[in-house]
């Protein structure tokens, strides 16, 4: 199980797509036009072999434009962690009482998405792939579609490492993510923490007054001072290692 894509919502998503690709310095790699059907636009961004989208709605009435107003704002919105089967880990997931609000089985790719209010403010979808035999298993990811390699930058940042959750009961969240995740719960620096491959999920107490939900991501850096500089000409540099990004704090490790 690890850690494969974060998602923002914001309301603007061009404005969004150039302090994201100008603060850690990568490009966007697809658009996809499935996600109309929600009533999103979206930029899907590589981040080593990881993924950062960003996505924002298009029309009234979307459970994303909802998840804005409700949190104030852009900030982080979906985690989409990989696992080998998801089908499997959905039927597990669905037995302990978590929603499911949209899943797909297709010969490539499947996927689940667990209710936020079901997993303590957090859109979460467990996702599997079954690579053609012509490709990479360990690079394979519809949600980028093909050719994303040609997009890839790993000269500022190189992937995703850490999610950070705040909940009104950070014990509870973590708790309830272990029974979902069906991972152990830690706790060390003031942090309840979950380990997945490569990574980890933290839960913290609320301390910005937006509510439950995301409140960071952890990014892999390689050249710190190009995300601090290209920060601080927009205003976005919050410390020596955090950055915010389209409503979210990224902390940089």
């Amino acid at each position: 199980m690890r850690l494969r894509q974060c998602v923002f919502v914001a309301r603007d998503l061009e404005a969004s797509r150039a302090e994201l690709c100008d603060i850690l310095g990568i490009d966007v790699a697809y658009r996809d036009p499935g996600v109309g059907k929600w009533g999103l636009g979206n930029v899907v961004c590589p981040v080593g072999d990881d993924f950062l989208e960003i996505v924002a709605p298009e029309k009234p009435g979307t459970s994303a434009g909802r998840y804005l107003d409700r949190r104030s704002g852009d900030g982080g919105y979906m985690v989409i962690l990989q696992v080998p089967d998801a089908i499997a880990e959905r039927e597990r997931v669905i037995g302990l009482g978590i929603r499911a609000v949209e899943q797909k089985n297709l010969p490539d790719y499947r996927y689940t998405h667990f209710h936020p209010s079901d997993t303590a403010g957090v859109l979460l979808s467990i996702d599997s792939v079954v690579a053609p035999a012509d490709a990479d298993a360990a690079l394979f990811w519809p949600p980028a579609s093909t050719g994303w390699l040609k997009h890839r930058r790993n000269d500022v940042t190189r992937g995703l490492a850490a999610v950070e959750i705040q909940a009104n009961d950070p014990v509870e969240a973590a708790a309830l993510w272990g029974r979902i995740l069906a991972r152990p719960v830690t706790t060390s620096g003031g942090a309840h923490r979950l380990a997945i491959d490569g990574g980890e999920i933290r839960f913290v107490a609320i301390a910005d007054g937006r509510g439950p939900g995301v409140s960071a991501y952890d990014v892999k850096a390689v050249d710190r001072a190009h995300v601090l500089a290209a920060a601080d000409k927009r205003g976005k540099r919050r410390s020596d290692t955090q950055v915010e990004v389209c409503g979210c704090r990224i902390n940089l490790v």
